[in-house]
């Protein structure tokens, strides 16, 4: 145990509690000035001031002495903190203050910063950075291109083959903007349906009010042309509304129609975004011997090879009457043949093994946009391995590797 060990302490992982800069802690190194500001803004929140009155605050007192990298930190950690509780006190703080957070991160830089903090305030715990980050994106507080940013900042890149936070972040990022797009094609295809729907039935009720008003009757013995005036009434009100309502669905699908054109818009230019991030940060670290499209030159390796990861697994050869494989050996045998892949390796293996993952995962929504992809991704200054891993994904067939 710790207590009769307690030098094993030091290889325990670090608690998965938050990290609060304006803490007052003696391992923060944050002014008293600073720390002053996150304690009046807590008190401000507690004292249930409304988000439009916080802006003002920070607009006239904080941004004017503080700037912009301070204000932003003082004010995005303190209200992460006071939601840090529980997740009904993160969904509270964000719709409560999340105009406060949207009026100073505007623009994707700003919304990167935004993540930044978030990831350095629980940079302990990667489950509640992943879930603050996916409500965040929710609330239209941060974008997904500014994820896919913050994904591929130098010290999200380090931790590519030793951490699951920034991939489960991508994931749940590029997940959201795929049940966004599914969710919308959903309701058009329900919305076309209502159109049929309701032009059937403003059709027929047309045709009532039609046959109504042309056929004679006796008023006081008199033939009058059309039903009783009553009975007139009603079925124009009817024709009317089924009319309205025609033009109401109408309006919808089109409404739907647009968001989803604007939708498959954004998703191209994410995943533009994604592959070119993914070529360029592989590009940097596959040595250029690798260029035969091949991962032997990734493995250092003591006889045998291993099977590409990204390769689809090859029928064994049998060389013997017994059928054992060639590369097989007999239960509780040794073997002196092994492989010992170094960390740079390790690195370019795993970033490979994720963009084959995500290529098959979401490959129903790239491949609508493949034409734009193969003309400013795919290139053929690309790596062979980065293409032969998005295309083991997609299940593409390509002559070139």
């Amino acid at each position: 145990s710790i207590e009769n060990a307690p030098a094993l302490e030091e290889l325990l992982p670090p608690k998965g509690g938050p990290n609060f800069k304006y803490s007052g802690a003696d391992d923060q190194e944050k002014t008293e000035q600073e720390q002053a500001l996150s304690a009046e803004l807590s008190n401000k929140v507690k004292g249930r001031q409304t988000a439009r009155e916080i802006i003002l605050w920070i607009e006239e007192t904080v941004y004017p002495t503080h700037g912009q990298e301070i204000t932003l930190s003082v004010v995005i950690q303190t209200l992460l903190d006071i939601g840090s509780k529980s997740f009904t006190h993160l969904i509270t703080v964000l719709e409560r203050y999340g105009q406060v957070m949207a009026k100073l991160c505007s623009d994707q830089d700003k919304q990167v910063m935004l993540i930044s903090e978030v990831g350095s305030y629980w940079k302990n715990n990667a489950q509640m950075t992943a879930i603050t980050i996916d409500r965040m994106m929710g609330y239209r507080l941060i974008s997904n291109l500014a994820i896919v940013r913050w994904v591929f900042s130098p010290e999200n890149i380090e931790q590519f083959h030793i951490s699951d936070r920034p991939w489960e972040v991508l994931r749940n990022a590029v997940s959201k903007t795929y049940n966004r797009i599914t969710d919308l094609r959903k309701e058009i295809s329900s919305l076309k349906k209502s159109v049929v729907s309701a032009e059937e039935a403003a059709s027929n009720a047309k045709a009532d009010l039609e046959a109504a008003e042309s056929k004679l009757t006796l008023v006081e013995g008199e033939p009058v042309l059309g039903e009783n005036p009553t009975k007139l009434k009603h079925l124009k009100s009817v024709a009317e509304k089924t009319k309205e309502e025609t033009v109401s669905v109408h309006d919808s699908l089109e409404a739907k129609e647009a968001l989803f054109a604007r939708a498959l818009d954004e998703n191209e230019v994410l995943f533009l975004s994604l592959y070119k991030n993914f070529s360029n940060v592989l590009m940097e670290r596959l040595p250029d011997a690798s260029r035969d499209g091949t991962l032997q030159s990734l493995k250092s390796v003591n006889g045998d090879s291993m099977a590409a990861d990204i390769e689809e697994p090859s029928t064994m050869e049998v060389d013997d009457e017994n059928e054992r494989p060639k590369k097989s050996q007999s239960n509780g045998g040794k073997t002196t043949n092994g492989y010992n892949v170094r960390e740079k390796e390790q690195w370019c293996l795993s970033t490979l093994g994720y963009v084959k993952a995500f290529s098959r995962q979401y490959a129903s929504e790239i491949w609508p946009h493949i034409e734009k992809l193969d003309a400013e991704v795919f290139t053929e200054d690309a790596h062979p391995l980065f293409r032969k891993a998005v295309y083991s994904g997609l299940r593409r067939l390509s002559n070139e590797l």
